[in-house]
């Protein structure tokens, strides 16, 4: 638990709940899947657009929500006061809300299927879906093994810049491949970096985060390479001819990555001073984004 957090007035715990930041994650796969397949040549469908960006906001929410109910009951949030559940002490509504969630962005997804007279975006939704479901919920928990960050790198990535793209063109391109990858990667750390503050609350209730395995100075030694790998694919494939050249936009992103890299230098020992760290990697992720998303646009 970051200092004084328990002390913090109710709407500044409540702005800490809703982790208005953290949505950036969700909406950036969209945001590049569909700037990759306007350069190819496709029109933009922006009714289309704007429905996957109310869906991946609601599955986030959904995502999020869900977390606070699991995580409540394996006592890994007892020291979090600023989870949905404690804040409100209603674990029944805050579920009821999350699957409010999940229907909203599940029917939004099967409309836009049944326009296009094709599965393909809501299976690949239902895919997501199942990949947030095992990170934390019962029987799986799979992050309590240590598997959220592949599951996450999978979601954000491969699978959310995927569909996104598909909802445009109807069809597959391996032309996404770098970008889906360096998104992947950049939305991973977010997760990566949120682990460092709550190292002893994770280890108490079993939740062997990368974090926990690797300690934190193991988990610290990773965020700087880490930072510069998230450029390699789309770096690669500009080399290849692959990716446009306009695509290095991406560096935008750099200067969020070093302030995340001097942030962690000076409290390497402090782990509870280190929660900020995981908006320095969102901002690294979102300059990334928006540079990348432009680089295909202009292309």
């Amino acid at each position: 638990m970051a200092p004084g957090t328990a002390t913090l007035p109710q709407g500044q715990l409540w702005k800490a709940a809703i982790k208005w930041p953290m949505y950036s994650v969700a909406v950036m796969p969209m945001v590049v899947g569909t700037a990759i397949a306007q350069s190819q040549g496709f029109p933009l469908q922006p009714w289309r657009f704007a429905g996957l960006l109310a869906v991946a906001v609601l599955v986030l929410a959904w995502e999020n929500l869900c977390n606070d109910v699991f995580d409540a009951e394996t006592g890994v949030d007892v020291h979090k006061p600023h989870s949905v559940v404690n804040l409100t002490g209603r674990k029944g509504a805050v579920w009821g809300v999350a699957q409010l969630c999940l229907l909203l962005a599940l029917g939004t997804v099967a409309l836009l299927s049944w326009q296009q007279q094709d599965a393909t975006i809501l299976l690949l939704l239902g895919l997501a879906c199942g990949l947030g479901y095992v990170y934390q919920g019962p029987p799986f928990r799979w992050g309590y093994a240590g598997w959220g960050e592949p599951l996450c790198f999978l979601a954000f990535g491969p699978i959310g810049v995927g569909l996104a793209y598909y909802s445009q063109a109807q069809s597959w391109s391996w032309a996404i491949a770098p970008a889906a990858l360096s998104i992947g990667l950049a939305v991973t750390l977010v997760l990566f970096c949120s682990h460092f503050h709550q190292i002893e609350d994770d280890r108490a209730a079993g939740k062997r985060s990368p974090a926990v395995k690797l300690g934190l100075a193991g988990a610290l030694a990773w965020v700087n390479p880490w930072s510069v790998a998230i450029y390699l694919p789309v770096a690669v494939g500009m080399a290849l001819g692959a990716v446009p050249g306009t695509a290095s936009l991406m560096l935008l992103g750099v200067w969020g990555g070093y302030q995340l890299s001097q942030f962690i230098a000076t409290r390497r020992g402090e782990p509870e001073r280190l929660a900020p760290s995981k908006f320095f990697a969102i901002a690294q992720q979102f300059g990334s984004g928006v540079g990348l998303a432009l680089g295909y646009w202009l292309a």
